[in-house]
C-alpha cells in the first residue's frame, strides 16, 4: 500500500503496513497463541487494511510472567536512574525521527487529520517523553527526626523512598492511540516498572510500531510487552491478572468501573482517566467572534473525540445569538475528509459503531425538541463521517446534555448569572474540565472555584501542559497523570525505620 485516497504514503508507512503484524511478548514478536486475528479498519471508506493478533487470557498471561522476569531479574533492575533517563531521551530522539511514519498510521487507523496527528499527537508525545526522562534522576524520599516516645533509652532514624510499583497493565482508548500510550509507558519506565500494553483493538498500530523503537531504544526484553486483542477478552485479563500491581486505564466510565472493580479483587493500584461533559462558559464581555471561534476548538478538534471536548456551550443570554450564529458558520465551512489528506479539517469518527452511538444521540436531540443551527446528519458516502453539529432549543434534563457523545456535537444554551452558571455547569456526574472565557479576572476567579472540575481553563481550551497534573472530579477519574503526579501513580513510598 504506497498510496491510500489519492495520498503518497511515507514509504516507512507502507513498509510497516506491508508487513506480517504480531505481538510483542518477552523480546519476541509472536501470534496470538489461538491463531485468531483482528480486522484494522480505515475508518474513511469502512475497508479492512490489515490484521492484527486477537490476544487472549493466556497471551496476557505470558506477558505478565515476562514482564515479572524482566521487573525481578536481569538488566533492568540493576540499571541506574540515570540509564533509564538516558533510555527514555534514546526513545524521544527515534520517535521524533518517525514522526511522519507515526502521524500516518495515526491518520488511517483513527481518522485523525494528519497534519494534528503530526504536531499534537506525535509532537507531544516526544515533548511527554523528554519530561518524564528527566523524572528518573528525580525520585527521592525524605528523613525525618523520629520520636518514639514509648522508647526512651534508644536512638531511631527514620526515612522514606519511593520504589517502583511493579508489573503495570496500561490499557489505553483509541481516540488519541499513541499519546496516551506514552503517558503510561514514560513515567512508569522512568520509575523502573515493567508494562503490559493493551491497546483499543480499533487502533492497534502505533502501540506495536512504538515495542519497535522500545526494542531499538536498547531496552531489556520484557520491560515493554504489547498485546492487541478485544477489551472484553484480552483487556479484561490484563484487570484482573493476580500478577499485575498497577492497572492504568484511559476510556469511557462506564468501562472504567468495570477495570476498577476487577482490580480490586487483588488489591491492584488503580488510576482510572474517564469520561467528560466539559462546558464552555462564555461571559457577556467577550467577542464573540473570539467566544466562537474557541468553541469551535473546544469540540470539533479531533472530530469531538475527546475527553475533555467543550460539547456543553454556555453563553450569556446577551451575547448567545452572535456566537451560535458564528460557531455555525464555522462548523458548516470546515473541510471533512480522510486523515491521510493534509487538508482535511474533519476526519471520520473511528468506526461505524461510534459514528451510528453519535447519530442516535443528535436523533435523541431531535425527538426531544432540539433543533440543528450546524450539521446534524451523518456524512455521505461508506466512511464513518459525522458533520461538525450545533444544537440549540436544548434542555438541561436532555440526553444530548447529559451524557457524554463522544463526536463532534456540541449543545449551546443560555444564561444569565455566574450563580445560575456555576450550578448548571456542575449539575453532571463528570468533572473532567472546563473553560471559562472573559477578560474581567475579577469575575474569572470567583468562578473557578465554583466549578467541580480537574482542569479550568481560561480563555483557551484543550491545553495539556506536561507540568501540570490532568484528572477529573466525580465520575471523571481516579488519580492524576502528568506532572509529579505521573511519577507518583507508578512508584510506591516506604517508611523505614531503624533503632540505632
Amino acid at each position: 500500500m504506497n498510496n491510500l485516497h489519492g495520498i503518497e504514503l511515507h514509504p516507512a508507512t507502507a513498509a510497516f503496513l506491508a508487513k506480517p503484524r504480531t505481538m510483542l511478548i518477552g523480546g519476541e514478536w509472536v501470534d496470538a497463541l489461538a491463531g485468531q486475528t483482528l480486522p484494522v479498519v480505515d475508518p474513511a471508506d469502512g475497508e479492512t487494511f490489515c490484521r492484527v493478533p486477537a490476544g487472549e487470557a493466556a497471551d496476557i498471561d505470558r506477558a505478565v510472567q515476562a514482564a515479572s522476569r524482566a521487573f525481578e531479574s536481569g538488566d533492568w533492575p540493576k540499571m541506574r536512574p540515570v540509564d533509564r533517563e538516558r533510555l527514555l531521551l534514546k526513545l524521544a530522539d527515534l520517535l521524533e525521527a518517525n514522526a511522519q511514519e507515526f502521524a500516518e498510521l495515526e491518520a488511517i487507523d483513527n481518522g485523525k487529520p494528519v497534519t494534528m496527528a503530526r504536531y499534537v499527537d506525535v509532537g507531544l508525545s516526544v515533548d511527554f517523553i523528554r519530561y518524564m526522562a528527566g523524572w528518573a534522576t528525580k525520585i527521592e524520599g525524605s528523613t525525618m527526626e523520629l520520636s518514639v516516645p514509648l522508647v526512651r533509652d534508644r536512638e531511631f532514624f527514620g526515612f522514606t523512598r519511593r520504589e517502583p510499583v511493579g508489573v503495570v497493565g496500561a490499557i489505553i482508548p483509541w481516540n488519541f492511540p499513541l499519546l496516551m500510550a506514552i503517558w503510561k509507558l514514560a513515567p512508569a519506565l522512568a520509575a523502573g516498572c515493567t508494562m503490559i500494553l493493551k491497546p483499543a483493538e480499533d487502533t492497534p498500530l502505533t502501540a506495536l510500531r512504538l515495542g519497535e523503537l522500545v526494542q531499538e531504544a536498547g531496552y531489556p526484553a520484557g520491560v515493554l510487552n504489547v498485546v492487541t486483542g478485544l477489551g472484553h477478552t484480552a483487556g479484561a485479563a490484563l484487570a484482573a491478572h493476580p500478577g499485575i500491581h498497577k492497572i492504568a486505564f484511559t476510556g469511557s466510565t462506564e468501562i472504567g468501573k468495570l477495570v476498577g472493580k476487577a482490580a480490586m479483587e487483588n488489591m491492584t493500584r488503580c488510576s482510572l482517566e474517564l469520561g467528560g461533559k466539559s462546558p464552555v462558559i462564555v461571559l457577556d464581555d467577550v467577542d464573540p467572534a473570539v467566544a466562537a471561534a474557541g468553541a469551535a476548538q473546544a469540540i470539533f478538534f479531533n472530530q469531538g473525540q475527546v475527553c475533555t471536548a467543550g460539547s456543553r456551550l454556555y453563553v450569556h443570554r446577551s451575547r448567545f445569538d452572535e456566537v451560535v450564529e458564528q460557531l455555525s458558520a464555522i462548523a458548516a465551512g470546515m473541510k471533512m475528509g480522510p486523515g491521510i489528506d493534509p487538508s482535511t479539517q474533519i476526519g471520520p469518527l473511528v468506526s461505524k459503531v461510534q459514528q451510528n452511538r453519535v447519530m442516535d444521540y443528535v436523533n435523541s436531540g431531535y425527538a426531544e425538541g432540539a433543533r440543528a443551527a450546524a450539521g446534524g446528519a451523518a456524512g455521505d458516502g461508506p466512511g464513518c463521517f459525522v458533520r461538525p453539529t450545533v444544537l440549540v432549543d436544548v434542555h438541561d434534563n436532555m440526553r444530548v446534555v447529559r451524557e457524554e457523545i463522544f463526536g463532534p456535537v456540541v449543545v449551546a444554551q443560555p444564561f444569565d448569572d455566574l450563580d445560575e452558571i456555576a450550578r448548571r455547569a456542575n449539575d453532571t456526574p463528570f468533572g473532567l474540565a472546563a473553560s471559562i472565557w472573559s477578560n474581567d479576572l475579577s469575575r474569572v476567579h470567583r468562578l473557578i472555584p465554583k466549578i467541580k472540575a480537574g482542569t479550568v481553563w481560561v480563555n483557551c481550551h484543550n491545553i495539556i501542559e506536561n507540568v501540570m497534573p490532568f484528572g477529573g472530579f466525580k465520575q471523571s477519574g481516579i488519580g492524576r497523570e502528568a506532572g509529579r503526579s505521573a511519577l507518583e501513580l507508578y512508584t510506591e513510598p516506604k517508611s523505614v525505620i531503624m533503632m540505632l
